[in-house]
């Protein structure tokens, strides 16, 4: 057997002190609480983030949401579909120019939101008394530098 051009040992380094790797794992471990938990309401997290997104005064365009949630705007439209098709966000050309498009929480995007609110309330309440205040506090902090 030839020898293998990473040693083991830099696997174990990578294991240990990836970020990038650790923060997908908390990321995808994180996602399935919060789907569990929203999932009487008939949302996913994601789902809730994107519908949470478009709670404004004004609807925003595509691009400002896709910036907010950093994802690309091919994966957000992707995304929009279903919410689409249960009527839950309305997808309209923006007035000042229409090439832009405006995202509009609809009357039952808002009803799914209020719905679904109390659940997304105890998960975070869960996690936070799992992590406690302060550490809760510093994560999210950190995550806002990294973002």
């Amino acid at each position: 057997m030839s020898k293998p051009a990473v040693p083991f040992s830099v696997t174990i380094e990578v294991r240990d002190a990836c970020l990038c790797m650790h923060v997908q794992r908390a990321a995808r471990a994180l996602a399935r609480r919060y789907d569990a938990a929203l999932r009487p309401a008939g949302l996913t997290g994601g789902q809730f983030s994107i519908l949470m997104s478009l709670n404004r005064p004004q609807p925003p365009l595509l691009g400002q949401v896709a910036e907010l949630l950093a994802m690309d705007r091919t994966t957000l439209t992707a995304n929009l579909k279903p919410l689409h098709r249960r009527g839950l966000v309305d997808v309209v050309p923006d007035a000042q120019d229409r090439r832009g498009r405006r995202l509009v929480l609809t009357a039952a995007g808002s009803e799914a939101l209020g719905r679904a609110l109390p659940a997304w309330r105890r998960a975070q309440q869960a996690l936070g008394r799992a992590l406690g205040k302060a550490r809760l506090d510093d994560l999210l902090a950190s995550l806002r530098a990294l973002a």
